[in-house]
């Protein structure tokens, strides 16, 4: 997994697909704080916008991370940032 920076600027046509880039960005920025365990991240449309892609990368970007324990979804809700005792390890399968 390449390291990201909260502050990176996403490379369209890279060797490095957008929606891991984004999924990247947005989990450097859960690790500085920028938003705490149990609280939403931005809406897709937000985060399609801010990125500048469509809101199915963006999706995919969140998909990346609750795959992951990151963040978990919840249904008409959006998606929110783990506890971090929950978050990151894949350790457990």
């Amino acid at each position: 997994m390449s390291d990201f920076g909260p502050d990176d600027k996403i490379v369209h046509g890279g060797p490095v697909p957008v929606y891991v880039q984004i999924a990247g960005v947005l989990r450097a920025r859960i690790k500085r704080g920028d938003w705490l365990p149990m609280r939403p991240l931005p809406g897709e449309q937000r985060l399609a916008d801010e990125f500048g892609v469509a809101r199915m990368t963006a999706r995919k970007a969140v998909r990346v991370l609750a795959d992951e324990g990151t963040v978990f979804v919840v249904p008409q809700r959006g998606a929110f940032v783990s506890a971090p005792e929950h978050s990151g390890s894949g350790d457990a399968q």
